[in-house]
């Protein structure tokens, strides 16, 4: 499939502005870990993902991580173009969770065919509006939930996105998600042990009972 296929707006823009974003799209492909957008200094363009899986985080002065978001197949990213939007300096970074590709129009591009387009104005603004949604949920999360049901409902999300009750994941990379100290994490994913919710390995948490686990995620 192209990229007229992934961008859900394609068919409203004039043939020129089509033939702009064609002649500037680049396409890559990129293996997990790598950086795609170092922060506010960088405009690296707007991503859009073909197949694979993405992370946006926040890093703090101290250097600790909390996600804000995953990009998934079909979906685009603004905060690595936050320089089209005037006055927004948004730093957020963006890695490769797994294997990706992706397109990348580039800030310049995209911004002439924003500025000659309603619809891809409209289209960028409502992208924007749903992100600083999540941002806010987050803020809320981190703000008045607990760190037991903050740790409850990630390793629920990640048995939905692996599709197993078997994640291989470490105690940092979820403590880098949500914000926190490794120890902190430790100290929470023993405690689910102990009472039987998780089973915990070498760079693994195993689901063992979804419905306590659930109960205290509030789902």
């Amino acid at each position: 499939m192209e990229f007229s296929d992934y961008f859900p707006i394609w068919d409203t823009m004039e043939p020129r502005q089509q033939e702009a974003v064609s002649a500037g799209l680049i396409s890559r492909t990129v293996k997990k870990g790598t950086m795609l957008h170092g922060g506010g200094a960088d405009c690296t363009g707007l991503l859009l993902v073909k197949s694979g899986q993405l992370r946006a985080f926040i890093l703090s002065r101290e250097g600790r991580e909390v996600t804000i978001y995953r990009l998934f197949d079909r979906d685009i990213c603004l905060f690595s173009a936050s320089c089209i939007m005037r006055s927004l300096q948004f730093d957020v970074a963006i890695t490769a969770e797994k294997d990706t590709q992706l397109w990348i129009i580039p800030a310049d591009v995209y911004r002439r065919v924003m500025e000659q387009s309603a619809s891809v104005a409209n289209y960028t603004n409502e992208i924007m509006a749903s992100r600083f949604s999540e941002v806010m949920w987050l803020m809320e999360q981190v703000m008045w939930q607990s760190m037991d049901k903050r740790v409850a409902a990630f390793l629920l999300e990640e048995t939905s996105i692996e599709g197993t009750d078997c994640l291989r994941i470490t105690h940092e990379s979820i403590a880098n998600h949500l914000g926190t100290h490794r120890e902190v994490i430790t100290r929470m994913l023993r405690y689910f042990q102990s009472e039987g919710m998780v089973k915990l390995a070498r760079s693994a948490v195993e689901i063992t009972d979804r419905t306590k686990l659930e109960a205290l995620g509030g789902e």
